[in-house]
């Protein structure tokens, strides 16, 4: 069993990436409906989006967001829920975490990367 001071910690990481996941889905959807109700096509959006900086930063904020909430969610999930040991499921959040980054980066680069191709 981990320590208290431990679960603290983790509790209070997943709440502070609660918060930025909130404010960051709160921009990407008002966004996403501007956009579609000024009939901007996915080619427009993916040219005003590559190469920008300032988005390349935001949506590399959201997925070190959900890199963090996301992997503690399911370690708390498969403590509670199954019998594996504490170490396997800090195992198995570490993996997710280091998935979701892979995956994340990936598509925020390549996104950001889109239209020089």
């Amino acid at each position: 069993m981990p320590s208290a001071g431990i679960e603290t910690k983790l509790w209070v990481w997943q709440r502070a990436s609660a918060a930025v996941l909130g404010l960051c889905v709160i921009v990407h959807l008002i966004l996403i409906i501007i956009a579609v109700q000024g009939g901007l096509s996915a080619g427009e959006i993916i040219s005003r989006v590559s190469g920008n900086v300032a988005w390349l930063m935001f949506y590399s904020v959201f997925v070190i967001a959900v890199a963090v909430h996301a992997p503690i969610g399911v370690r708390t999930i498969l403590n509670e829920m199954t019998g594996l040991k504490t170490s396997q499921t800090y195992f198995v959040m570490a993996v997710l975490c280091l998935v979701i980054l892979s995956m994340g980066f990936r598509t925020v680069v390549g996104l950001y990367n889109a239209g020089g191709v």
